[in-house]
């Protein structure tokens, strides 16, 4: 959309972003292109020609991926049994949707659930089908390891009801040009003085996991916390936070340990017996790391739990 007016291209990316929304809340029922295309007002020839555009992916293609990391993601952090899961995700019957699950991932779902967490974790070793790297058993056990030793050593980490948050949110789409995300939201909310309140942090939520989905696909949130009422304008949309229990890691790290510190804390949430809610990770920042001594983040990281 390089070449489309720069107003254009934000309208376009505003009804888009709407259907992503819709489309992650309701990936149970029926998602046609005639009821998304309504949803973002276009024509669905239209409507067809620009989602491709955006995604590089058909309706089609991205509902049945989202449909299927889902489901992944399930099998990995819900004790749920496969028939269940296939029905929560919109398909007709078990067989289905594992053959939609083999295609995606090379294996079906009760041998991906069997191989969790060994193959179908961030740490990644070892190259699969589809290009993931995956460790082999004897080194699994060495990292998993080192990573408890670590997260004792770089982590505070509780468990504890946390409140509703409303943000001011950019969607954001893979891990190119998110400094630029940033950059928006910062733009957008310095003349408002809505930085200037301490209590106003800078976070991202997490609609996809870099453990199941391609990182160039990863949709998120940048998001500012803020007790101040605001407007929506262009692609600064309103967003909430649920209200609910959380385990908190509070970490004092590197740009580059990021992925260290949510693998460990996923770590930590197993070895204790709790389970992931339907809810969405996120991180909350408490510094610039270039203001830090040592350029490092002090952030907290959030699992939401049942």
């Amino acid at each position: 959309m390089k070449d489309l007016n720069p107003n254009l291209k934000e309208d376009y990316l505003i009804r888009i972003n709407r259907v992503f929304d819709f489309i992650d809340n309701n990936l149970h029922s029926d998602l046609s292109l005639d009821k998304l295309s309504a949803i973002a007002f276009f024509s669905p020839f239209h409507f067809h020609r620009i989602f491709k555009f955006i995604t590089d992916e058909t309706l089609n293609q991205y509902v049945k991926r989202k449909r299927i990391e889902k489901s992944a993601s399930d099998l990995l952090h819900q004790n749920t049994k496969t028939i269940e899961i296939a029905y929560k995700y919109g398909f007709k019957d078990k067989s289905s949707f594992s053959r939609a699950f083999k295609k995606q991932f090379g294996i079906s779902p009760t041998e991906f659930k069997k191989q969790n967490p060994n193959k179908h974790s961030k740490i990644r070793q070892l190259k699969s089908k589809n290009g993931q790297l995956y460790p082999d058993k004897e080194k699994y056990i060495c990292i998993i390891n080192n990573l408890k030793t670590w997260i004792k050593m770089n982590a505070q980490i509780e468990v504890k009801e946390t409140p509703e948050l409303t943000v001011a949110a950019v969607t954001h789409t893979g891990i190119d040009g998110i400094e630029m995300a940033f950059e928006k939201l910062i733009k957008w909310a310095t003349p408002k003085g809505l930085l200037k309140n301490p209590e106003a942090k800078l976070g991202r939520v997490f609609f996809d996991s870099f453990k199941i989905t391609p990182a160039h696909k990863v949709r998120m949130h940048i998001f500012l916390t803020t007790n101040e009422p605001f407007e929506t304008e262009g692609v600064i949309t309103r967003s909430l936070i649920k209200r609910g229990k959380c385990i908190v890691g509070r970490f004092e790290i590197k740009p580059m340990e990021f992925e260290k510190a949510w693998t460990s804390l996923f770590l930590w949430m197993n070895e204790n017996g709790y389970k992931k809610s339907e809810e969405n990770p996120f991180e909350i920042y408490h510094n610039h790391y270039m203001d830090h001594p040592e350029n490092k983040f002090i952030v907290d990281l959030f699992i939401p739990i049942e």
